[in-house]
C-alpha cells in the first residue's frame, strides 16, 4: 500500500493538525503490521511550505499546447506523480480563514493537469458542470484531515467540505475536522490530547479495514473542553489583558489558564481559595473558587483555603506531565499549606468541565463495575478462626474451614490477591490442628504470630499489604505509582504488623484463665482502635509531608 501525506501546514511538522496525521497512520501501521505481516506499507510525504510551487497563470497550456504538462516547471511535477501513485492521500492542514491555507491552494490549483478540459456533468449533484479525470482515479483513496482555532469544528468547514466534494466527488473521502487545534502544542494539556489523539490512531485502524466506525466517529466529533473552558484558556494563553492589552507575566497567564479549567459542577457548597505562591518568581495569585466559576485575584487578597508554595519551573512540569505532582511532592519540590483534600481531589476541581466530569464519570463507572480487591474477605477467616474456635475448638475449627471453602465463592464479585488465598490457606491449615488434637492454647496464639508476620514482611515488598486494599478509594490500581500512598501504607501496614506480632503474647495468657474463651472478643478492642488511628493517620501524613514538616 502506497500512502501519500501532504502537509500543508506552514508549521511544518510542528504543526497541531500532523499530530492527529501521524496518530492515523501509526493506526494503519499498526493494523496492517497485526492482520497482515505480509503486506509493505510505503509513506511519503512532502512539506508543502518546502516546495517551489508557483501559483496558476491560468495558461490552459496543459490542455492545449502540451495536454497532461504543466508549463511551470517546479516541483509540482514530482506532486502530481506521487498523487498517481498514491493508493491514499492524505491531505493534513490547519484551517485558515475557512479553507486551506495559501500554499496548499497554490498546490491545489496545479492539479489541472491532471483533468481533461472537456465539460461534462456531475453525478454526484455537486456544482453544475465539471472536466473529467485524465487517469484512472476510481480505485484512489482520500483523507482529509484538519483542525481549527474554533472551540467546535462544526459549521466552520463548509468551505473545506464544498473544496473537497468538487476535488473528490461527495461522500467520496473520509475527513477528520477537529476544533480546540491549539490544544496540542500545550504540554500542560497532553493528558487529554492525548486521549484524543488515541481516538485517531484507532480511526487509522478502522479506515484500513473499511471505514471508521460510528463509535470513534462520536469521540473524534466530541469536544476537547466545553466552550466557555476552552474560550477561557484561549483568551489567556495569549498573555495580555482583554481590555488594555497590556502584556502579563508567563506565571499569570499559566495561572489564568488553570482557573479555566476548573470545573464548577464539583463545588461542594463551600466557596475555596487555592493560592499561588512561586517562589522563584515571588509572585503571588489566588484562584477563587466558587459555585459560578473560578476567578484570579492579584492583589486585594482573601484568607486562602489551601496554600501551594512551588517554584514555577516545577509546577510548569508538573502540569506538563514531565514529573509526577506526588513524586515531586515526595521530594520537598513544593509544599502544600491548609486544606489537602483539594489536592487529593484535584482532577474533580481542574477537571476542565461538563464534557471532562462526564467521562470522569464514566470512567468511574467502569471502575466501580470491575473488580475491586476487599480487605474483608482477607480478614473473615481469621476472625471466624479466633472467634469460633475459642469458644468451642472442635466445632469452631469446622467453621472456620467451612468458612475457606465459602469465601473463595465471593470473588466471583471480587479481586483476588495473595493475601487472600494465603489466609484461607493458614486459617484452613491451623484449624486441621486443632482438629488433630494439637494444642488450642498454642495453635490460637500461633495464628497471631502468623497473621502478624504475614503483615509485617510486606513492607518489605514493592507495594505493601495495606496498599492493595486502600487503593480502591484512591483512584485504584493509580495510586499503586503515587509514593506517598506507598509510604503512607507502608507506615500503617508495620504498625498493624508490630500489633498482631504483640498479640500472642497476652492472648497465650488470657486463655489459662476463666475468660479464655472471650480471647477473640478480647483481641477485638484495640484493632478497633487501630482503625480510627488508621482513618486518622491516612489523612494527616500526607498532609504533614506536604507541608513540608
Amino acid at each position: 500500500m502506497n500512502i501519500f501525506v501532504i502537509n500543508g501546514s506552514p508549521k511544518g511538522e510542528r504543526s497541531n493538525t500532523y499530530q492527529l496525521t501521524k496518530a492515523f497512520l501509526e493506526g494503519i501501521k499498526q493494523e496492517i503490521s497485526e492482520k497482515n505481516k505480509e503486506e509493505e506499507i510505503q509513506v511519503e510525504e512532502v512539506c508543502v511550505t518546502r516546495l517551489d510551487i508557483k501559483h496558476c497563470l491560468g495558461c490552459f497550456s496543459c490542455w492545449g499546447k502540451t495536454p497532461g504538462k504543466c508549463c511551470l516547471s517546479d516541483d509540482m511535477g514530482k506532486i502530481i506523480e506521487q498523487l498517481l501513485w498514491a493508493d491514499v492521500t492524505i491531505w493534513s492542514f490547519p484551517l485558515y480563514y475557512y479553507t486551506v491555507p495559501g500554499g496548499l491552494k497554490n498546490l491545489i490549483d496545479r492539479q489541472l493537469p491532471m483533468v481533461l478540459p472537456f465539460m461534462v456533468e456531475r453525478e454526484d449533484g455537486v456544482g453544475n458542470g465539471s472536466h473529467p479525470s485524465r487517469y484512472d482515479m476510481s480505485e484512489k483513496k482520500t483523507v482529509v484531515i484538519s483542525t481549527c482555532g474554533f472551540y467546535t469544528a462544526e459549521g466552520n468547514y463548509d468551505g473545506v467540505r464544498s473544496l473537497f466534494d468538487h476535488m473528490c466527488g461527495k461522500d467520496k473521502y473520509t475527513a477528520i475536522f477537529c476544533g480546540q487545534g491549539e490544544l496540542f502544542r500545550v504540554p500542560e494539556l497532553r493528558k487529554k490530547t492525548g486521549e484524543y489523539l488515541e481516538h485517531v490512531k484507532q480511526a487509522g485502524r478502522e479506515y484500513i479495514k473499511g471505514g471508521i466506525a460510528e463509535a470513534t466517529k462520536v469521540e473524534l466529533e466530541r469536544l476537547l473542553y466545553p466552550r466557555e473552558v476552552f474560550e477561557s484558556m484561549a483568551d489567556a494563553s495569549w498573555g495580555i489583558e482583554k481590555e488594555s492589552g497590556k502584556a502579563r507575566s508567563e506565571a499569570f497567564t499559566f495561572t489564568k489558564q488553570m482557573a479555566a479549567l476548573y470545573c464548577k459542577e464539583s463545588y461542594n457548597g463551600k466557596d475555596q481559595v487555592l493560592e499561588m505562591y512561586y517562589t522563584d518568581l515571588d509572585e503571588c495569585y489566588q484562584v477563587l473558587m466558587g459555585k459560578e466559576g473560578s476567578q484570579v485575584l492579584e492583589k486585594d487578597f482573601q484568607a486562602s483555603t489551601t496554600r501551594i508554595e512551588t517554584p514555577f519551573s516545577v509546577w510548569k512540569s508538573i502540569a506538563a506531565g514531565e514529573i509526577r505532582g506526588d513524586e515531586a511532592l515526595m521530594k520537598q519540590l513544593y509544599k502544600v499549606k491548609g486544606d489537602f483534600n483539594l489536592m487529593l481531589n484535584w482532577d474533580s476541581y481542574f477537571g476542565g468541565g461538563k464534557e471532562a466530569e462526564k467521562k470522569d464519570t464514566q470512567e468511574s463507572q467502569q471502575r466501580e463495575n470491575s473488580k475491586k480487591t476487599n480487605m474483608s474477605l482477607m480478614l473473615i477467616p481469621w476472625i471466624v478462626f479466633w472467634v469460633a474456635a475459642s469458644i468451642n475448638p472442635f466445632a469452631g475449627s469446622l467453621i472456620s474451614i467451612f468458612t475457606c471453602a465459602v469465601v473463595p465463592l465471593l470473588f466471583f464479585h471480587n479481586k483476588k490477591t495473595i493475601y487472600d488465598i494465603l489466609s484461607g490457606t493458614l486459617v484452613t491449615g491451623l484449624s486441621i490442628a486443632v482438629l488433630m488434637g494439637g494444642p488450642v492454647r498454642l495453635l490460637i496464639p500461633l495464628s497471631y504470630l502468623a497473621f502478624g508476620v504475614m503483615w509485617t514482611m510486606t513492607c518489605l515488598v514493592k507495594i505493601p499489604l495495606t496498599a492493595n486494599y486502600s487503593m480502591n478509594g484512591y483512584g485504584g490500581e493509580e495510586a499503586l505509582k503515587n509514593p506517598l500512598f506507598i509510604k503512607t501504607n507502608r507506615i500503617l501496614t508495620f504498625i498493624w504488623g508490630i500489633l498482631y506480632l504483640l498479640t500472642p503474647i497476652w492472648t497465650y495468657f488470657i486463655m489459662g484463665t476463666q475468660i479464655g474463651y472471650l480471647t477473640g472478643a478480647v483481641n477485638s478492642v484495640l484493632p478497633a482502635f487501630m482503625g480510627l488511628f488508621t482513618l486518622w493517620f491516612q489523612k494527616w501524613y500526607p498532609a504533614k509531608v506536604a507541608r513540608g514538616d
